[in-house]
């Protein structure tokens, strides 16, 4: 069925407070409740609803709302749900009239409302927070036809992957699946299994190879004697080979990878694809999680730097081979064609839409390049702050949502929430300056 929406009623209700009598309407939460078009976001939202027999899910703007609150204020589904009962503000942007001493939602729907929108409807959050900066003058439609576009790597929520903890941890995997299904294994390998990780990282660390090497080799054959073990016994049982199906899988394409391969790799069991990402940082000369597009203003608008735009790339593909699908879905977000895309040298040798072809510019181009243009790539590394705030405040940093569809919704919910902390900043200055400008001088009082 589809959602039963909300619609501020105006009841009253002898035993519940209304929440519009016991908080501050002038609050920036307030104001930006008021100003976002809930109906554009149900009816984005509501696309993937039918008609039919059965209970009707959570209200869109309900779960919209927590959404957004969870990436501009970087909580945890755990952490929300506990702000959310007792902060009547977040209960007001949800779409809530009376306040609410318990949960109306289970934390679980929040992780079922994100997979069933999947990333083409989860991006009318950020199309909308750029439409909210417009209408309230935070920027001016003319802001986003000059763009600057940059690459960045959203690190997955996986321990750092060595061949010795992944193949240990693969054979864990399979004991354990074995015993929950009733299977009697020859030998676990329990403890000779950690006692010979143990012994492969005390030796890599004393730089003793060859030892390493050796205690190495010995967990390889733990898990190959396990899964020769586990095949043997599930022969002609279909129910066990399709509960072991994946398992087996990715524990042999484990045992047989090496540090020479070239093409994909296992990095973490439980999040397969997951990449390797060599950044050149010195810091941390490569990252596992998946390469990431940001697009923000190249001119500073009054309300901040905004981000026009972000997508999941999968693949580890080069720079400026993204921009022949990052164009047409920013220019469809603005809704207006773009005039300048200023990228770094990584971007040399694009693919760019034609009709594109010689509007981007990057670092050290010598053609096509006049003082305005040279003036304008000085200013190609304000996207920098950009990316360190979507990584350190609104959850870019670490990415906890599962699988590949969990990488685009996190990195467009990270952008979305960057944009939405911005216009309240912007409401709560201009809230300030409305107020000051309403209250006397204070050398009017002593005239």
């Amino acid at each position: 069925m589809k959602p039963r929406e909300r619609r501020e009623k105006g009841e009253q209700d002898l035993f519940r407070s209304r929440l519009d009598q016991i908080i501050n309407m002038e609050h920036e939460l307030v104001r930006l409740a008021r100003t976002v078009s809930w109906g554009f976001i149900e009816e984005r939202c509501g696309e993937v609803y039918s008609d039919g027999p059965g209970m009707p899910p959570l209200p869109t703007r309900l779960m919209a709302g927590l959404a957004i609150l969870k990436h501009t204020f970087d909580l945890s589904d755990e952490e929300l749900c506990a702000r959310w009962v007792e902060n009547p503000y977040f209960q007001y942007f949800c779409g809530e009239e009376f306040f609410c001493h318990e949960l109306t939602f289970e934390r679980s729907s929040l992780t079922r409302w994100r997979q069933r929108m999947g990333e083409e409807r989860i991006r009318a959050l950020l199309e909308e927070s750029l439409a909210v900066a417009v209408k309230t003058g935070a920027m001016k439609p003319s802001d986003p036809l000059r763009v600057i576009v940059d690459t960045t790597v959203e690190p997955k929520n996986v321990m750092f992957p060595t061949d010795a903890k992944l193949i240990h941890r693969a054979r864990e995997k399979l004991v354990s699946l074995a015993r929950k299904v009733g299977l009697d294994l020859r030998q676990s390998y329990t403890r000779v299994g950690k006692l010979a990780l143990i012994k492969y990282q005390r030796y890599a660390h004393a730089h003793q190879f060859k030892r390493a090497g050796k205690a190495l080799r010995k967990l390889k054959t733990y898990l190959g004697r396990t899964i020769r073990d586990i095949a043997r016994q599930i022969a002609g049982e279909d129910d066990l080979k399709a509960i072991f199906l994946r398992p087996l899988h990715l524990s042999l394409r484990v045992l047989e990878q090496n540090r020479l391969q070239r093409g994909n790799k296992i990095y973490s069991l439980h999040a397969p694809e997951v990449e390797c990402i060599g950044k050149g940082k010195a810091h941390a000369p490569y990252e596992f999680g998946v390469k990431v597009s940001i697009a923000t203003t190249l001119k500073r608008s009054k309300g901040g730097q905004f981000a026009l735009h972000a997508k999941a790339l999968p693949g580890n593909p080069y720079d400026g081979h993204t921009l022949a699908s990052v164009i047409p879905e920013m220019e469809a977000m603005i809704g207006n064609g773009i005039e300048r895309i200023l990228a770094d040298a990584g971007y040399r040798g694009h693919n760019a839409p034609l009709s594109h072809r010689f509007k981007v510019f990057t670092s050290g181009q010598k053609r096509r390049m006049t003082p305005a243009i040279k003036r304008e790539l000085k200013r190609r590394a304000a996207i920098e702050p950009v990316i360190g705030h979507l990584k350190s405040e609104h959850r870019l940093g670490r990415n906890y949502l599962a699988h590949e569809q969990g990488d685009a919704l996190n990195a467009i919910l990270a952008a979305a929430g960057y944009n939405f902390r911005l216009l309240l900043n912007w409401l709560r200055r201009l809230l300030c300056l409305f107020l000051m400008a309403l209250l006397p001088h204070p050398r009017s009082a002593f005239t």
